[in-house]
């Protein structure tokens, strides 16, 4: 079975500007991989490497060059993939440093082998039969944005809300909390923050005392990633449970993997296979929080809909009830069209639409 790996680039435009503590956000561009077989034709496998510009691990100035070695070396192996091989040939073809062509060729290898009908796992939530709960993310912006954001997200059904902080004024973001607060206790709307590390060593735990006002369900990496020292006190004594997020990143070896968990015994970890690696990886992850009894949540990384797709039938495949973060396919102008949807704060797999990748069949490289 002589697999064969393509790829090319696909820019998303965002619908709004999208604030974050690093920056706003106009457009994203992520590598579309497909997997195909001279020997099955008609079956087609896609995947997507996003790399996200200063956060991840491959985020790196030669990106493309370094994916179009590692597809050259799969393409010159003619490998055989079966669930039972596929752990081994991503860890002996594909650099730990290079996560997100990692994950984007799992994606695309999965989908192949179940038919390529962009199917990866097979369970409740592809078969359309359940959803998966979500927060509404509210970004970064003026209060009124973010007020106006919020609105939009109750309207639609959200009871869980994530709002990213630390990047604007301080007591404006504490006004927005304190504005949902006012008119929903802690039992009728979830809230939680993503400081995205940007909260200072001298002013951490400060801003936690603010913050913990608000009944907060969560606050994800309050400090800079690298500190783990710090951020075993912060753990420890935070009035607000912490989720560990950009600290997970870089971290393959499944012993430093345990090995920090098990220093900073957070109350939560949260992941994104785009950053981490893929799914195997997540699954180590998973299986260290389980037995740690830390909790978790999956997050998509700003990835198209081909992505966001894949992680969600990873996601349902485990049975936790917590909201997750996989609301991000409808950020985009240009996204590419979909099963995908969400209805009152859940995401579903509509068995009725099909997909529509409509891409530049000269643009494969």
């Amino acid at each position: 079975m002589p697999l064969r790996i393509v790829f090319q680039p696909y820019t998303l435009h965002f619908r709004m500007e999208a604030g974050t503590s690093r920056g706003v956000l106009k457009q994203k561009t992520s590598w579309l991989l497909k997997v195909t077989d001279i020997e099955q034709p008609g079956i087609e496998g896609y995947g997507e490497c996003g790399p996200l510009p200063g956060l991840s691990f491959d985020d790196l100035p030669d990106f493309r060059e370094q994916l179009i070695e590692v597809c050259e070396l799969f393409n010159q192996l003619d490998l055989d993939v079966f669930p039972f091989n596929l752990a081994i040939i991503l860890q002996q073809v594909i650099p730990d440093h290079l996560p997100s062509i990692r994950c984007g060729i799992e994606m695309a290898l999965l989908d192949f082998m179940n038919g390529g009908q962009r199917i990866q796992y097979k369970n409740a939530f592809s078969k359309g039969e359940k959803g998966i709960p979500m927060n509404g993310l509210i970004w970064m912006g003026s209060f009124d944005h973010m007020t106006e954001q919020i609105e939009e997200k109750l309207a639609q059904g959200y009871t869980t809300l994530k709002m990213k902080v630390g990047a604007i004024d301080f007591e404006q973001e504490c006004r927005v909390l304190e504005s949902v607060r006012s008119r929903f206790s802690a039992e009728q709307i979830t809230l939680r923050v993503d400081a995205n590390g940007a909260f200072k060593p001298e002013e951490v735990y400060s801003k936690l005392q603010c913050l913990s006002e608000f009944q907060l369900h969560s606050i994800e990496q309050p400090i800079k990633a690298g500190q783990l020292d710090l951020l075993t006190e912060v753990c420890a004594n935070s009035p607000i449970p912490v989720a560990l997020d950009e600290e997970l990143i870089g971290i393959f070896d499944y012993r430093k993997k345990f090995a920090l968990l098990k220093k900073t015994q957070p109350p939560f970890i949260i992941l994104k296979p785009t950053l981490l690696g893929g799914f195997q990886h997540c699954k180590d992850w998973i299986e260290i929080a389980n037995r740690l009894s830390i909790g978790w949540w999956m997050t998509s990384a700003l990835e198209s809909n081909i992505g966001l797709n894949a992680i969600a039938q990873f996601t349902a495949s485990f049975d936790n009830q917590l909201p997750q973060g996989l609301g991000t396919g409808q950020l985009y102008h240009n996204n590419i069209e979909s099963p995908l949807k969400t209805d009152h704060g859940y995401l579903f797999f509509d068995q009725l639409k099909s997909w529509e990748i409509d891409l530049d069949e000269e643009a494969w490289c």
